[in-house]
């Protein structure tokens, strides 16, 4: 028998200020609850390093984003964050990090519409441990293969029921898209348009770099960094790590550009790496099975953006 993963679990209850804490160990949702029976519902991801979440402004806002497309009412950040430092203070006392190095805790923000004629959707944040295979991808790389998402680029204005720019509870999609990948010998996925446009992966954001030598014409070369992400207006989830790193990276010097892109220009960059909050920033070695840039350019420009992104609170 697998034991689960150790997990703290904090509810959003009116009674309690920062937050109820639930027994992990035993069920806490009715299974009429329409996030289980219909994935209806909202979530966010964050993760906190040394005690400290990452991020919390812009997933908050996102969470605030994806459950006005769903119609729920949720609690105000405040109450979020008390609940967020409720649960990364229970899970570190409860459960401590080994080393500093280790010192990583998923955080998810969750909301279901709660059992069927429910009048406030049920909340709540789980605290768990960051996954090892997250830190391993970030170091080593990934290989990732190209997958068609069945909608060209206009689908989430002429039909925003499809609710392609919230972060739904529906996942299943894309879970299976990545046991997909995983069947074809590949660690992630990277969608595609029925137009032809590169979009995101499964459980990330997509990003690419260009290094270019320019000459001025006055016998002075300088060289110019281009990082670039799928244009937002696609359907695709906006990135709260991509967006961070954006504004890092324009005070640190790169250019900033916004597609479209189409899968040529993914062979054509020094770089490729997909990028989220979990995982942080993963380099792609190949897509489906053709090498990206060069090991020497991934790994140079891959240690730049750890390095800025390092500095994202």
């Amino acid at each position: 028998m697998t034991l689960p993963a150790p997990t703290v679990l904090v509810f959003l209850d009116p009674a309690f200020e920062n937050g109820r804490i639930a027994d992990s160990s035993q069920p806490q949702l009715m299974a009429t609850d329409l996030g289980a029976t219909r994935g209806d519902g909202v979530f966010e991801s964050l993760l906190a390093v040394e005690g400290r979440a990452r991020k919390v402004q812009a997933h908050l806002n996102r969470l605030e984003g994806s459950a006005r497309a769903l119609d729920l009412d949720i609690p105000g950040k405040d109450v979020w964050r008390r609940a967020i430092d409720t649960a990364i203070t229970e899970f570190r006392d409860t459960f401590p990090a080994p080393s500093p190095a280790e010192d990583e805790v998923v955080v998810k923000l969750l909301v279901t519409r709660g059992v069927e004629g429910a009048s406030t959707p049920t909340c709540w944040v789980q605290a768990s441990p960051s996954p090892a295979g997250s830190r391993r991808q970030r170091e080593t790389g990934i290989d990732v293969v190209l997958l068609d998402r069945g909608f060209d680029t206009e689908a989430g204005d002429r039909a925003p029921w499809l609710l392609l720019g919230a972060k739904t509870l529906s996942y299943a999609v894309n879970m299976a898209a990545l046991r997909y990948a995983h069947k074809q010998g590949a660690d992630d996925a990277i969608f595609t348009s029925t137009d032809g446009r590169v979009l995101e992966g499964p459980t990330s954001t997509v990003l690419l770099a260009h290094v270019e030598t320019v000459d001025d014409g006055a016998g002075s070369v300088r060289t110019v960094k281009r990082l670039i992400t799928p244009q937002l207006d696609s359907g695709i989830l906006p990135g709260t790590s991509q967006d961070a790193l954006f504004a890092k990276a324009k005070a640190a010097g790169w250019e900033l550009g916004y597609g479209p892109l189409v899968p040529e220009d993914l062979f054509d960059a020094d770089a490729v790496w997909l990028i989220s909050s979990i995982r942080l920033i993963a380099p792609v070695n190949h897509v489906d099975g053709r090498e990206i840039g060069t090991p020497a350019m991934r790994k140079q420009l891959t240690a730049e953006l750890n390095e800025l992104f390092a500095g994202i609170e």
